[in-house]
């Protein structure tokens, strides 16, 4: 797993797995482990999915990087606290999974709370 800054701002970890390194074939596979993962978790709680592939196919000036043949969030929240309104600025949290030909990419922001960051990083590690 790497931690890399995004578009020279955004703090993001991101992890590459070759297909032939996962049993997980399918977006919607490694989704569902993670699900299970969220459900499991004594403070996370699963919000839902969207679909960034179709969104952005949908919309006539969308455009999606070569390679590039599916891409979704799964979004959660680790939130046990609200000690301020602009914690919502940073709430909830987002796991990116893009599919490719020969592997999936997987990213998520770094969150302000260490615990969320270690349970999450733990999830996609535990891909391979």
């Amino acid at each position: 797993m790497r931690q890399i800054t995004v578009m020279e701002k955004y703090p993001v970890f991101t992890l590459e797995i070759k297909k032939d390194e996962t049993t997980y074939e399918t977006i919607d596979a490694i989704f569902a482990y993670l699900k299970e993962k969220i459900e499991a978790h004594p403070v996370a709680t699963y919000i839902g999915e969207f679909d960034h592939y179709a969104h952005t196919t949908s919309l006539s000036e969308g455009k999606i990087a070569e390679g590039i043949l599916a891409a979704k969030n799964l979004i959660c929240c680790f939130g046990k606290v609200l000690p301020k309104p602009e914690v919502l600025a940073v709430r909830p949290r987002s796991i990116g999974v893009a599919e490719y030909e020969e592997r999936f990419v997987i990213s998520f922001m770094e969150a302000p709370n260490p615990e969320a960051n270690s349970a999450m990083e733990s999830w996609v590690k535990g891909l391979v």
